[in-house]
C-alpha cells in the first residue's frame, strides 16, 4: 500500500483511504465494462490505458478525494460510488456543483498546472481509477480519440452546470428540485446505479440546500410538496422519480437525445 498525498484528507493518516499502485482491477475486468449507458473503448485503447493508469484509491463516505487549494498529483475515473464537488467561500458557506458518477473523469475541472479550485468528496464508499496528473499531456498527444473523449466529457458537465445556472436563476423551488433529481435519477441508470427511476443514494436535505440555493425550511417543504404530488420521492436511503417524462415536463427539462458516454 501506498499513500496518495491527495486522497483521503478528510481522515487522518491513520484511517487514510487505500491506494494500490499498478494493482486491483485490471482493465480487462474493469466494473464499467457492464454499464449499458458508457462506450467501451476499442480494444487497442484499453491496452493503452491498461499502461497508463496507475493503481487505484478506495475511499469512504465522506472522504476527500481533493481539497481546494491543493495541487494534487492524480487524475481520476469514477469505477464506483458518487462524488460531489463543492466550492467553499471564505465565510464558510459551501456551493455544491455537481454530482459524478461511474465513468466520470475528475481533476480536469481546474488548470493543470493550477491549484483545485473547489473540493472533490465521496458522497458514498468510492472506488477510483488513478491517472499520473503530469503524464496527461503524453494522452493528449499519443492518443486523439482519448482526447475527443475528454473534450465530450468537459462539454456535457459544461451542459449539466448550464442547465443547473438556470434552475438557480429562472426555475422556482419544486421545478428546482425536480431537474436536480431528474439529473441524479438520470445519471445514475445511465451509470448502472439506479433502475426503474430510483436511486439508492443518500442525499441530506443540507446538501439539497447547498445545491439549490434554498433554506433548510424551504428544502423539506419542497419536498414535501413534491412527494405529495407523485413527482418526486426524496427520502434518506434514495431518490425516486415514477415518472420520469412527468417530472421533466414540470421542470421545464428539455429532452435531449441519449447518447452513450465515453470514459477513460
Amino acid at each position: 500500500m501506498a499513500r496518495d498525498d491527495d486522497a483521503g484528507q478528510g481522515r487522518s493518516l491513520a484511517d487514510a483511504p487505500q491506494v494500490v499502485l499498478n494493482g486491483g482491477l485490471r482493465c480487462a475486468s474493469c466494473p464499467l465494462a457492464d454499464c449499458e449507458g458508457l462506450k467501451q473503448p476499442a480494444p487497442e485503447l484499453l491496452q493503452w490505458i491498461s499502461a497508463f493508469r496507475q493503481g487505484e484509491a478506495r475511499f469512504l463516505r465522506g472522504d476527500l478525494v481533493f481539497s481546494q487549494g491543493t495541487r494534487p498529483r492524480h487524475l481520476y475515473t469514477i469505477l464506483s460510488g458518487v462524488l460531489m464537488r463543492t466550492r467553499l467561500l471564505e465565510d464558510g458557506r459551501r456551493q455544491i456543483i455537481n454530482f459524478m458518477f461511474p465513468g466520470d473523469f475528475i481533476g480536469l475541472q481546474a488548470a493543470l498546472d493550477g491549484e483545485m479550485t473547489h473540493t472533490v468528496e465521496a458522497l458514498t464508499g468510492a472506488v477510483l481509477c488513478m491517472f499520473n496528473r503530469e503524464r496527461f499531456f503524453d494522452l493528449a498527444a499519443q492518443q486523439p480519440q482519448l482526447s475527443f473523449d475528454l473534450t465530450w466529457m468537459a462539454a456535457h458537465e459544461e451542459a449539466a452546470l448550464e442547465e443547473h445556472i438556470v434552475s438557480l436563476g429562472q426555475r422556482n423551488a419544486r421545478e428546482r428540485m425536480t431537474a436536480l433529481a431528474v439529473f441524479l435519477v438520470q445519471r445514475g441508470m445511465e451509470s448502472g446505479v439506479a433502475s426503474d427511476g430510483l436511486l439508492p443514494l443518500t442525499v441530506t436535505q443540507g446538501q439539497i440546500a447547498d445545491m439549490l440555493g434554498l433554506s433548510l425550511v424551504h428544502t423539506n417543504r419542497t419536498i414535501q410538496a413534491l412527494r405529495r404530488m407523485g413527482l418526486v420521492d426524496w427520502t434518506l436511503t434514495g431518490i425516486r422519480v415514477p415518472d420520469l417524462e412527468a417530472a421533466r415536463s414540470f421542470a421545464k427539462i428539455d429532452q435531449s437525445p441519449n447518447s452513450l458516454r465515453p470514459y477513460i
